[in-house]
């Protein structure tokens, strides 16, 4: 059984330990600081960090990469169409990889960069996403390399994915999400009703994550672009009739890019 944790880093972001009690080996998550996986480590003096996983090259995502691997020696995954530091193991679509004995799927996600990958544990009981900053709590990243409709597609892939895979991305943004998904859908009781459970988790110092797919597809706007609700929303904001779930998508990431 692997215990999944966070470790904070920086004002929001989340480092994901995953620890295999059974071997005493842990692997960490886009470790944009090396300090919260190192103060871990100190403290459990008898575990191996194993594996360090990249999703794509942003500075908080890989500024702690080659201090841990100099460090413990572990091995680094991460997207072979974007520059990595001490990366060890390239990967790119379709791609299969075991990490503390899972097998992860690797799945090209452009949009937020253009090599930005994500890792899927398909289970039967405990399905498992690692999206980094392709889809969030609520939202998405914004588009720094790729275009709408590469997030679209990418965002598409991804809530195509089974109702409870858990999904663990890498800031915690949900709040804020939520507000501008009720601006979006003013009459949707799933976001209302997701809007005041996250605000009471974040007023006691509970984080958000990991969210599910299902939940998602009810809250999430950006995986809602075929919603008659949305579609209208968009239309009324841009005065014309937007012809595509992409265009939708587009329109709602520039509002959301100014919200």
């Amino acid at each position: 059984m692997i215990q999944i944790d966070a470790l904070p880093a920086f004002t929001d972001n989340y480092l994901w330990l995953l620890q295999d009690a059974a071997t005493r080996r842990c692997a960490v998550v886009d470790p944009g600081d090396a300090g919260p996986v190192l103060d871990w480590l100190a403290a459990h003096p008898d575990w191996q960090l194993s594996d360090i996983i990249v999703t794509h090259h942003h500075p908080d995502h890989i500024g702690g990469v080659a201090k841990l691997k100099s460090a413990t020696g572990a091995r680094v995954l991460g997207p072979a169409k974007e520059r990595i530091p001490e990366r060890d193991l390239a990967l790119g679509e379709g791609d299969k990889v075991d990490v503390l004995g899972l097998r992860f799927e690797v799945m090209e996600v452009p949009g937020h960069t253009l090599g930005h990958i994500a890792y899927y544990h398909a289970s039967p009981r405990n399905p498992l996403l690692f999206c980094g900053d392709t889809l969030f709590a609520a939202g998405c990243g914004r588009l720094f390399e790729g275009t709408p409709e590469q997030m679209y597609h990418s965002l598409s892939r991804l809530a195509a994915l089974p109702d409870d895979t858990q999904v663990y991305c890498t800031h915690e943004y949900t709040l804020s999400n939520l507000r501008f998904a009720h601006a979006v859908e003013p009459d949707n009781p799933a976001i209302a009703q997701r809007l005041a459970e996250v605000g009471a988790w974040r007023d006691a110092g509970r984080i958000s994550l990991p969210s599910t797919l299902s939940i998602e597809r009810e809250t999430n706007p950006f995986l809602r672009c075929d919603q008659p609700s949305v579609r209208k929303k968009i239309d009324e904001r841009n005065g014309i009739a937007q012809r595509s779930a992409s265009a939708v998508f587009a329109g709602l990431r520039s509002w959301k890019d100014h919200f």
